[in-house]
């Protein structure tokens, strides 16, 4: 796997993932105005298994998202994806990474722990589907 900065030129292959890893999945061309937004910061996967998207704002970053293709998941991909976007954004002036989850995402619970994530907050019923939002956060600096 080869992880590179990801620009509004990914949009397409990266919504084409998220599409696969998301009940709605963002299209490419929402992809592209994240993608050119200020403080917009991504990496994606050189052969298109996943990718992640982020925003930093005041030394402050956030998860926008994180996705994996299925038939790639369970190799690693998705946290080469994650350090290399803290990278990005401790490089970017970044103190602190915020994101939310679903309660029910245990694969993506996982990786987040296991990156050294904490709950932070929640939100109650945030998602269509009646599930709690976790906020996790870490330091990156």
């Amino acid at each position: 796997m080869s992880v590179r900065p990801a620009g509004p030129g990914d949009a397409e292959a990266m919504a084409a993932i998220h599409e696969k890893s998301f009940p709605r999945g963002w299209s490419a061309g929402e992809m592209r105005t994240l993608l050119s937004g200020k403080g917009a910061t991504g990496v994606i996967d050189a052969g298109g298994g996943g990718f992640a998207l982020g925003c930093v704002v005041a030394g402050e970053s956030e998860i926008l998202s994180l996705a994996v293709d299925p038939d790639r998941r369970r190799a690693g991909l998705g946290r080469a994806l994650l350090a290399a976007l803290e990278a990005q954004c401790a490089a970017a002036g970044s103190a602190r990474m915020v994101l939310d989850v679903s309660e029910t995402n245990a694969a993506a619970r996982a990786l987040y722990a296991a990156a050294g994530y904490g709950e932070a907050a929640r939100r109650k019923a945030y998602y269509a589907d009646g599930a709690d939002a976790l906020i996790l956060d870490k330091q990156l600096r």
